[in-house]
């Protein structure tokens, strides 16, 4: 079936629809990641957006349930170059393309993916449509300039959890195929691996309340799997509540948009500062850096993908990240708040974005301090991201 896409700057490519049929609309973004595009798609951060997949082929290895990091599709289109319906993966269960069709989201593909990621990178992030039913090219191009961008808009609200609950490792964990009296199954154990290489067991050492801003699975499952019982508590959550649980330490999660808006997430932020342990990746950093007095700026274009270089500015070591975010810290504020940076991902010279964002899960780095011990905070690390 015919598809059409269009994007506010004018630019309109023909493709072909997979997945469901009728209208997607949008903020057009890109993804460099040569694979993992199941959990892009179910990735709460990608609300609000349609994906460019820059890699040539996708849907090659189907649709795998047990690695969802939600339980529903996020991105508002996706767009592809080539979309192969004959998939090759013993754990797979549907082709990529009838899991889009279940879940409503239009797919389109035979675009030139490239030079529409050349014009995100040249123009910014653009506003888009996505249709199967109109192709007239001048009216899809009035509805995607008519289109309200995501710069403003509290999209935290959407995706956070209704309730608080207890994270126990799902099928997809690294502890899920451990059987020992069904502890390891149930979120109990966690697993260590020897010099030899062999699995083993320990018990969860510290407590975690995580923020819920959108939460990807595979936090709770890396944290679990480092040793901490997770209590997920929804993004609104007071300071107050937060405290009453006595948690070795707070998480704040990813998750989609603009930190601005989610204003009382920054005040209840700001009274757990210096009372407890505060960390976060992606949305939670950006929210961690405005209730430090920070300010935020909109990129360009974001970066997301699974091969972003950042240098450890203390050892000058790299690490290779995987990073989803349209939203920085703005460096000419650090100054007055009293932080400093410890990572930068500028050692990719060419980007256009002077300043870029670092890592978005670099889990060597995660120190919880015990019970007992001072949290008060004189400088604190922070990631530009």
């Amino acid at each position: 079936m015919r598809a059409t896409l269009a994007l506010e700057d004018g630019a309109v490519y023909e493709g072909t629809a997979f997945g469901a049929t009728g209208d997607a609309t949008g903020e057009v973004v890109f993804n460099t990641s040569m694979t993992g595009y199941q959990e892009i798609l179910t990735d709460p951060s990608y609300v609000g957006q349609i994906c460019v997949m820059t890699y040539p082929l996708i849907g090659n290895y189907g649709i795998v349930p047990e690695d969802f990091e939600s339980d529903e599709v996020q991105v508002e289109g996706f767009v592809v170059r080539e979309y192969t319906e004959a998939y090759s993966n013993w754990r797979a269960t549907e082709s990529l393309g009838d899991f889009l069709k279940r879940h409503g989201v239009l797919g389109i593909e035979g675009v030139d993916t490239r030079a529409i990621t050349r014009r995100v990178r040249q123009g910014g992030e653009l506003r888009a449509v996505i249709s199967t039913e109109n192709h007239d090219h001048a009216q899809l191009v009035e509805r995607a300039k008519a289109l309200p961008g995501l710069e403003g808009t509290d999209l935290a609200r959407q995706v956070t959890t209704d309730a608080q609950y207890a994270w126990k490792n799902d099928v997809a964990s690294p502890t899920a195929w451990m059987e020992t009296d069904g502890a390891a199954a149930a979120g109990q154990l966690t697993l260590d691996f020897g010099a030899s290489g062999e699995p083993r067991v320990r018990t969860p050492r510290h407590s975690v309340v995580a923020l819920d801003f959108g939460m990807k699975r595979n936090i709770a499952r890396e944290l679990s799997y480092h040793g901490c019982e997770v209590t997920v508590v929804p993004a609104a959550t007071s300071a107050e509540d937060i405290l009453a649980l006595d948690p070795d330490g707070v998480f704040l999660s990813n998750g989609p948009g603009d930190p601005d808006p989610v204003s009382y997430a920054i005040d209840n932020i700001r009274k757990l500062v210096g009372r407890k342990p505060v960390f976060g990746i992606c949305l939670g950093h950006q929210l961690l850096g405005l209730a430090l007095g920070l300010k935020r700026y909109k990129m360009k274009f974001g970066h997301r993908g699974a091969n972003q270089p950042v240098m450890r500015l203390d050892t000058g070591r790299v690490e290779i990240t995987s990073q989803n975010h349209s939203f920085c810290i703005d460096p000419e504020s650090l100054d007055s708040a009293g932080v400093e940076v410890t990572h930068n991902d500028e050692v990719l010279r060419y980007l256009d974005s002077r300043y870029v964002g670092p890592p978005e899960a670099v889990w060597r780095l995660l120190k919880f301090p015990m019970k007992g011990r001072s949290h008060a905070v004189e400088r604190l690390p922070l990631h530009l991201e």
